[in-house]
Order: structure tokens, then C-alpha cells, then sequence
């Protein structure tokens, strides 16, 4: 890997156009203010830098993804506080949402609240067997405002999501995985290998593609069904103007392994 950049609790390192990041607050790598602004800058650089087109996003340690927020910073807020602290939180899960790459989070132990949500902002969600996740705010009188009660009933059925935040029930990696919650399972010496086999092979395709198509399906989960197909379309008719279309067709028809640009 290359050259580790490092800030007080997020770190990462660039790696064949693969970026690791680690969140690194232990214990439990809670988010805390200066954490959640390290995570915003450290998305807003790779998005900057044209030599990462993936990010593989991890919690330091044994413990946990992220494990919530620092509940310390509850009791001093007021109502205001408390808009701007959901606010603020949303636009770093929204900058994570809409990187220009696929985002895949590498999960083991608790991802809990702001943990939970934070791999639901994420493309792809690989979970070792002893993952835990669940939004629990309710038994602290709160309810997620990290974006939990917007993305969750949009990644499993809309039932499943009320239960899980009404109950707050945390849940384990095997119902994760019934659910839609969780993408894969391995086991937990195999977690960083499958992410990486998985970031590997989506970076054989072509970069300008795998773009699109993240587009196309995060801005059509917004629209009716029609409008989101005319966005497909217009996403399909611009890759035609690329040069990567034409490699791509002429090596599968030629049978071998296209070079593709990002052109």
C-alpha cells in the first residue's frame, strides 16, 4: 500500500486506485464531532484525486465498524444543536453517498446508530459472522439522525425498518443478511481479502460505467419508476460517446481483456 495519511481518528492509504479508510477512535470508534469533520475532508480529498476510483471503508480494532455516536455530546444540546448536529452529520453521509466511486463498508463487531447508518450510507456492505447492527435510539428518547430513517426503509422492506427502529433490537449478521441489511458474509479473518476480491473486480469494468450506474440508481431511488428510466437512458446515451465504449466492444469481440481509460 502507499503512504498512510493520517488525522486524529481517520486514516487511509491508496492502493492500485483502491483507498482504505479506517476510522480510528477506540475503543469503539464512536463519531464525535472532530471525527465526523476528518471524515468529510478525507472523502472530500479522494474525491479530488483522480487516481482513486474506489473506497473501502473500515473501523480500526477488534471491536467494532463504529459502535454510534459520542453520547456525551447529548445533554448539552437544545433543539438548534441538536438540527445542526443531524444536519451536519447527513451532508458527511451524503458526501459518502455520492462519491464519484462505489463505497463498500467492511463490517465487524457493533455497527450501531451512527455506525449503522453510516454503512447504509455506503454502496455495498460486506459483515463478518459476529457483526452487530441495530438503531437503538429510541431507548435513549431519540430517533436516528444520521439519515437512518430514510435509508434503511429504502434498503430493506419498510416493515422490518419500522421494527427495527421502533425496538431498537439489535440484530446479528445472519438476519442482516435475510433482510438486505448485509451484501456478504464471510468469516472475520476473511474480511478485508473478500473486500478487496470485490473492489478488484469492479475495477476491471469500465470506470466511466461503474460511475453511471451509480448515478443512475441513487438518483432514480428518488423518481417514479418513468422518470428513473429516462435517466437511464440519458446515462446509456453518453457512455456511447466514450472512447472506453468502443475498447470495450472491440475486446469482447476480438476475445480479450479490454484497457480501459476512463475516456
Amino acid at each position: 500500500m502507499g503512504e498512510e495519511v493520517k488525522r486524529s481518528f481517520v486514516n487511509y492509504t491508496i492502493e492500485e486506485k483502491m483507498a482504505w479508510v479506517t476510522i480510528d477512535n477506540p475503543p469503539l470508534n464512536a463519531l464525535n464531532h472532530t471525527l465526523m469533520d476528518e471524515l468529510g475532508a478525507v472523502f472530500k480529498e479522494l474525491e479530488e484525486n483522480e487516481d482513486v476510483l474506489i473506497v473501502i471503508l473500515r473501523g480500526g480494532g477488534e471491536r467494532a465498524f463504529v459502535a454510534g455516536a459520542d453520547i456525551k455530546q447529548f445533554p448539552p444540546m437544545d433543539q438548534a444543536l441538536a438540527e445542526k448536529f443531524s444536519f451536519e452529520g447527513q451532508g458527511v453521509f451524503n458526501q459518502i453517498e455520492d462519491f464519484k466511486g462505489p463505497v463498500i463498508a467492511v463490517i465487524q463487531g457493533f455497527a450501531l446508530g451512527g455506525g449503522c447508518e453510516l454503512a447504509m450510507a455506503c454502496d455495498i456492505r460486506v459483515a463478518s459472522e459476529d457483526a452487530k447492527f441495530g438503531q437503538p435510539e429510541v431507548g435513549l428518547a431519540i430517533i436516528p439522525g444520521y439519515g437512518g430513517t430514510q435509508r434503511m426503509p429504502r434498503l430493506i422492506p419498510t416493515g422490518k425498518a419500522k421494527e427495527l427502529i421502533y425496538t431498537g433490537e439489535v440484530i446479528d449478521t445472519t438476519e442482516a443478511s435475510r433482510i438486505g441489511l448485509v451484501d456478504r458474509v464471510v468469516k472475520k479473518e476473511d474480511l478485508l481479502d473478500e473486500a478487496k476480491k470485490l473492489a478488484t473486480k469492479i475495477l476491471t469494468k469500465g470506470p466511466l460505467a461503474i460511475k453511471a450506474a451509480k448515478k443512475a440508481i441513487n438518483e432514480g431511488l428518488a423518481l417514479p419508476l418513468r422518470e428513473g428510466l429516462k435517466l437511464e437512458t440519458r446515462y446509456f446515451g453518453a457512455l456511447f460517446t466514450t472512447e472506453d465504449k468502443n475498447e470495450g466492444a472491440l475486446a469482447f469481440l476480438e476475445k480479450r481483456k479490454p484497457i480501459f481509460k476512463g475516456k
